[in-house]
């Protein structure tokens, strides 16, 4: 019985295999929880795992990108504008809105942008779940998206309702939402939430339950309510979402460059088909990291020491890098593109 109950398990329509997905699923929501409890046990320890986030999933996250965009020639000759091009712009911006407005600006522009990168890096990856069981029985349409969106909305809007002033320490200037429309986004997001409960039960009444994508679902609502609704402390519910999102990232990107990769060593991109094949993870990581320590300690560190002065002019950086990240994401992972869907083996029609 148990030997069948696992192999049941194994079948299930993961985007990778059962232990991955597993983990990928429920261990990165368990290791947030856990950041959580400690954090709520010990607020003292909130810096010491900021930083440990920062240098093992925060700037490592970042670095990931260009493995899809500059590790090999194919890549970089696709992608040229998005690493050479859209850099200079995204600086010139961003140092224009501090000179202008100061730093809370592009604090404020952080804290509210990082929200819908969170949230839309969880749908692409909410459709490539449900294109792997196409035949299960979903939501479409308008209700569909209303569901996926209604926590994380509600969560953003309670967010700006509370009117923090600060954010990891930094000024915030919030979006002046009344405590009124932040309370009846959460009523309709609990509404959605049962009805969007009801629906499941009845696709697994008639034996056509999206069982991979109910629990991805069910854990993409915890983490939003967790860092936007039921965490207090504003900075510390972003840290519990941020480690999600950063592993989940990094996590997804490795997975790609597996299927990318998967007949072996590619002659025109050794390298990274090389520490992308599947027994690889530890020197893909080790490499994400090295590289991070160069860019943010070495590159980064050495332009600040050079041409600015202070706190400031290193946020001013950091945010450089950290919002030319959200554009080119914005770009390159467009779940309905014809080459995405085939590397990650989904089917040929988008999911609605």
């Amino acid at each position: 019985m148990a030997e069948a109950v696992a192999r049941s398990y194994a079948d299930l329509p993961w985007i990778r295999n059962a232990r991955f997905d597993t983990w990928f699923i429920l261990g990165l929501l368990g290791i947030s929880l856990a950041v959580g409890a400690v954090i709520g046990w010990e607020p003292a320890l909130f810096y010491p795992i900021l930083l440990i986030d920062l240098w093992l999933l925060g700037y490592h996250h970042v670095i990931s990108t260009f493995t899809r965009l500059a590790f090999d020639k194919k890549s970089f000759r696709e992608n040229r504008f998005l690493v050479l091009g859209i850099t200079p712009i995204v600086a010139a911006v961003t140092g224009g809105i501090v000179l202008i407005f100061g730093i809370w600006a592009i604090v404020t522009i952080y804290f509210y942008w990082q929200w819908w990168h969170y949230a839309r890096q969880s749908w692409g990856i909410s459709r490539i779940y449900r294109s792997k069981d196409p035949t299960a029985e979903y939501e479409n349409g308008w209700l569909d998206q209303a569901i996926f969106y209604a926590v994380p909305v509600a969560g953003i809007l309670s967010r700006s309702a509370e009117q923090h002033e600060t954010f990891i320490g930094l000024e915030l200037w919030s979006v002046p939402v009344p405590p009124s429309i932040a309370s009846a986004s959460l009523h309709i997001a609990g509404g959605l939430l049962v009805l969007w409960f009801a629906l499941r039960i009845r696709a697994a009444m008639r034996g056509q339950l999206a069982v991979v994508h109910t629990l991805y679902m069910m854990t993409h609502f915890a983490i939003f309510a967790l860092g936007y609704i039921l965490v207090p402390d504003i900075t510390f519910g972003w840290l519990m979402i941020n480690i999600w999102h950063n592993a989940q990232y990094i996590l997804f990107v490795w997975m790609f460059n597996t299927k990318r990769f998967k007949d072996g060593i590619d002659p025109d991109a050794r390298f990274l088909s090389y520490i992308s094949q599947p027994h690889r993870l530890w020197l893909y990581l080790l490499v994400c990291v090295a590289i991070t320590g160069v860019v943010y300690w070495g590159v980064l560190g050495a332009l600040d020491w050079l041409f600015f002065a202070g706190v400031s002019a290193t946020i001013v950086l950091y945010q450089i890098v950290n919002f030319h990240h959200y554009v080119v994401d914005s770009l390159i992972w467009k779940v309905r593109k014809p080459k995405m869907r085939e590397t990650l083996e989904l089917s040929t029609t988008p999911a609605e």
